[in-house]
């Protein structure tokens, strides 16, 4: 039984020893801090990471009775120094390595952590292309620049511009910030992005040249993406190169807080070269613990243990060694212990300098890693935690305006809002997603104390004016040429050019270059090409607008509407005997005399029996007929009708005549004063189906129109240079070696016109389309332009210019040859004709049963009466033809007859005949 006792005892002491020995907390951790000392966020993270130290070493709730030690190097922003301190500071077995600051550095020293499975905290490298892919072990408790990035494409996109200048460092932190925001834009549909790189350590002469490289470029926004500069060189060239006025856009990533956020309050003054620059500044949310810190910050200024402002970083920087502590206490908590091994392969490297065998692996490196991913607490720059990706969650960032030389917060941006008016910890809850609608900032003053959206862009200034290509032809001089002996250009395309700039709403500086040797005309698709290319920002001149153009350049509204027009000789036909028989058809005049002589015999058949002025002896009712209806053609007639039913064919009639007489007379008119012209071509269809040879100018699209288009042979075709041969060959006409018909554009053809009188345009254009100039594709004078050439035609001065160049001698234009007088057909008169036709009928109808009633009862009457007679015991039988001539007679004789006999007939009744009785 004692030895049974002993050897429980015996078991009891070797386990206890050995988990004494495996769970031994350590006396001191330390972690490693690998910085820039003197630098903007250097001066403000080693006062802020010694307080977090301080107070982590005097808390009892974490670390307890184990000294956490930070061992602070110094890079001096150089990644190989860097890398040396990391070394350095590894060699003293630290379980993290805080920082460094720099992109650059980051990547050496990331690299070098991953190699000893040493977790690596950064609370400054912002540089998006540190991924955890790449770098399993690199955790970074600041923002990634990706987010700045897409804050700062977002901003852009807000105020609607599509052309950004981005001036970067030249480094890894420059260049993959500025790419991260050039992917960005591109989301947003944005046209242009220049990149503008300064050196590492630039010169003031060097912000100098580049800034006026940019004045060479269109856009007016600036992105400025550069490490803190407290003398703000940038903004300082920008002013001295009068870059800071209404006509500039300044932004700038949150370096440019950050260096504000670091200036002494006596230093203020410098913001007067930030006058309207927006910048970007990470969004801390206002607490107590916040507000406290900066207090202890003032008193520790005030001991000379800080010797800065506090910035954002300074903020990060006490959190990330906060954030390293609390892994560290969980992970020792969990009965992990601190060992490093020797690494193979390092061992296997052969190096009497470099020593590198002394360097040791972290073995509990993933695990401390893991713990640092699961931290969570609430810090000065809010709640600390971790994503998938290994950035902290974003809090978002603040949009700063600076005016009057203070700092303005115009409004916040976070990852579920936008932008706002209102801190994203105040919107919480109040909606579950964003609108586009619902973005909103305060007001902002721009460059040159506006508070109006600058535009943002320029076409050209003085020091680069647009370069206008302009084509130096051979003839048609008249659109554009050169003066003699001087070295102005005019013309015709120039004046409407020069006159729709002053409807621009800004200055346009511009130079004209010649395109082509002025021996030929030169060919407007290589012009516009270069356009297209990059030769030219526009052309101008007499540049149709065709499809194959429109793919390569934008063009303006059309300045002149134009289109292929056939010019031949031309006779004219004004001066004639019969002119005035014009203005209506055969048909027409036929129809209009047969109703003259029809309503001269319906009148006299209405009018005979009860108006005396239509009778008499046959040849007076004759004329009396004749002149009586010619006679309402000029409203002269003596006779008056009397008959209701003549009054109403005379009120139809009338009509119909003062219709026709208005048509005729305006139809006269029109013939008589505008000049006729003819000519045997009457239009593109003819000129198609006979064989004349076909005149063309050298260089237009009408070739390629008349031969692929409308398959005429090319051998019918004939070129031709100037308006000189343009007259020659139509003087000579198709069977002397000349040409039938030109075909050209209208606005060639109105010039040729303007100085010829013998020719005209045959018909109307048989193609639509215009003239405009031509510019590069996505540029905004071409809008701009378009507008303006609206209001030079509402305002008439379009068509002034028009006239100053194409009128010399009348209007071309007025001059077209028609296929045919404008003559009055019957078609258009025979629903009138129609009308009175049946009206008269009608009349003729109801007269001619008001006579064969009353002829009826006068012959009734007559019967009755000679029955009764004494004589009349004799029956007479009467013919069908004597009847007839007895009812001709019977209308022949005055109405008022009539109604006499039917008057006699009833005062002298015919006595009743007596009745024999029979008896």
């Amino acid at each position: 039984m004692k030895h049974l006792g002993f050897l429980s005892l015996l078991m009891i002491w070797v386990v206890s020893r050995t988990c004494l020995v495996g769970c031994k907390k350590p006396v001191s951790i330390n972690v490693g801090v690998v910085f820039t000392f003197d630098s903007v966020i250097g001066r403000a993270a080693k006062p802020a990471m010694e307080a977090a130290n301080s107070d982590i070493n005097e808390s009892p709730a974490i670390l307890n009775e184990i000294d956490f030690n930070l061992i602070m190097k110094d890079a001096n922003c150089n990644a190989f120094l860097g890398s040396i301190e990391a070394y350095q500071v590894i060699e003293q077995e630290v379980v993290a390595i805080i920082g460094p600051q720099s992109s650059s550095v980051a990547h050496m020293v990331s690299s070098i952590a991953n190699s000893l499975q040493v977790p690596l905290v950064s609370y400054a490298a912002t540089d998006p292309s540190l991924s955890a892919r790449q770098f399993p072990f690199f955790v970074r408790t600041v923002q990634s620049d990706s987010n700045q990035m897409n804050v700062m494409a977002s901003l852009v996109d807000f105020y609607g511009w599509k052309e950004v200048i981005a001036i970067y460092v030249d480094d890894d932190y420059g260049r993959n910030g500025i790419a991260a925001l050039n992917d960005e834009l591109d989301k947003r549909m944005a046209k242009s992005f220049y990149r503008l790189p300064l050196p590492l350590h630039f010169m003031q002469s060097d912000v100098v040249a580049l800034l006026k490289e940019s004045k060479l470029l269109g856009p007016r926004v600036y992105i400025v993406h550069v490490n803190p500069d407290p003398q703000l060189r940038i903004f300082a060239a920008a002013e001295m190169l009068q870059m800071m006025t209404s006509d500039y856009v300044w932004f700038a990533t949150d370096w440019l807080s950050t260096t504000i956020d670091s200036f002494a309050p006596m230093n203020r003054t410098a913001l007067r070269v930030l006058q309207g620059v927006v910048g970007l500044r990470q969004h801390i949310p206002k607490s107590n613990q916040k507000k406290d810190f900066m207090s202890r910050w003032r008193k520790m200024q005030q001991k000379g243990l800080a010797k800065s402002e506090l910035n954002a970083y300074g903020l990060c920087a006490y959190d990330t060694v906060w954030t390293v502590a609390h892994s560290i206490d969980k992970y020792i908590k969990d009965g992990n212990n601190f060992t490093f091994s020797l690494s193979g392969k390092l061992n296997d490297t052969k190096t009497s300098q470099l020593h590198l065998e002394k360097l040791k692996v972290f073995d509990g490196g993933a695990i401390l890693l893991e713990h640092i991913m699961n931290t969570s607490f609430s810090g000065l720059t809010g709640q600390v935690r971790f994503g998938s990706d290994r950035n902290i969650v974003t809090s978002g960032y603040d949009v700063i305006n600076i005016d009057k030389m203070a700092v303005h917060t115009v409004g916040y941006w976070s990852d579920i809002f936008g932008f706002s008016v209102s801190p994203r910890e105040t919107l919480r809850g109040t909606k579950k997603s964003h609108s586009e609608l619902d973005q909103k900032l305060g007001s902002v003053t721009w460059p040159g104390g506006k508070t109006e959206r600058p535009r943002g862009w320029v076409i050209a200034d003085d020091e680069r004016p647009l370069r206008v290509g302009v084509p130096h032809r051979a003839s048609f001089v008249e659109f554009v040429m050169e003066l003699n002996g001087t070295h102005k250009i005019v013309g015709y395309c120039i004046d409407v050019f020069t006159e729709a700039l002053k409807f621009i709403p800004y200055n346009v500086p511009y130079r004209f270059e010649f395109f082509g040797d002025g021996q030929s005309n030169p060919n407007y698709n290589d012009l516009v090409k270069m356009v297209a290319d990059n030769v030219f920002d526009a052309a101008v001149g007499d540049i149709a607008i065709v499809k194959n153009r429109t793919e390569m350049v934008d063009f303006s509204q059309p300045y002149v509407m134009t289109g292929l027009v056939i010019v031949a000789p031309i006779h004219n036909t004004k001066s004639s005997a019969w002119v005035f028989l014009k203005p209506f058809t055969t048909d027409m005049w036929c129809m209009t005399a047969g109703g003259f002589f029809i309503i001269a015999v319906v009148i006299w058949i209405l009018e005979h029996r009860v108006n005396d002025a239509f009778r008499g002896p046959p040849r007076r009712q004759l004329v009396t007929m004749v002149m009586f209806s010619f006679s309402t053609l000029f409203k002269t007639n003596q006779e008056v009708t009397v008959s209701s039913l003549g009054r109403m064919v005379m009120v139809v009639w009338l009509f119909l005549l003062m219709v026709i007489t208005s048509s005729y007379t305006a139809n006269l008119t029109s013939i008589l004063t505008v000049q006729q012209l003819s000519s045997p071509v009457t239009g593109i269809d003819s000129l198609i189906a006979n064989r004349w040879p076909i005149g063309y100018q050298v260089g237009s699209f009408a070739y390629g129109y008349l031969s692929e288009t409308l398959n005429i042979h090319t051998s019918r075709l004939v070129k031709l240079h100037t308006p000189e041969e343009y007259e020659t060959a139509l003087r000579l006409g198709p069977d002397n070696g000349g040409v039938a018909a030109i075909v050209d554009e209208l606005t060639y053809v109105e010039l040729f016109l303007s100085k010829r009188t013998d020719f005209g345009i045959i018909g109307q254009p048989f193609t639509k389309s215009g003239w405009g100039f031509a510019f590069q594709r996505g540029s905004v004078l071409a809008d701009d332009m378009s507008t303006a050439i609206l209001k030079l035609a509402e305002t008439g001065k379009l068509q002034e210019i028009h006239a100053r160049w194409f009128c010399k001698m009348g209007c071309p234009g007025q001059r077209r040859a028609k296929s045919e007088p404008d003559q009055l057909h019957l078609a258009s008169f025979w629903g009138l004709y129609l009308l009175c036709g049946v009206i008269t009928l009608a009349a003729l109808l109801v007269f001619m049963l008001r006579m064969v009633r009353q002829y009826v009862r006068y012959r009734y009457r007559q019967r009755q009466m000679k029955l009764h007679r004494p004589s009349s015991s004799v029956r007479t039988t009467t013919s069908c033809s004597q009847v007839i001539f007895n009812f001709f007679d019977f209308i022949d004789e005055k109405e008022e007859a009539i109604k006499n006999m039917f008057m006699q007939c009833e005062i002298n009744p015919v006595p009743e005949t007596p009745t024999s009785s029979t008896t």
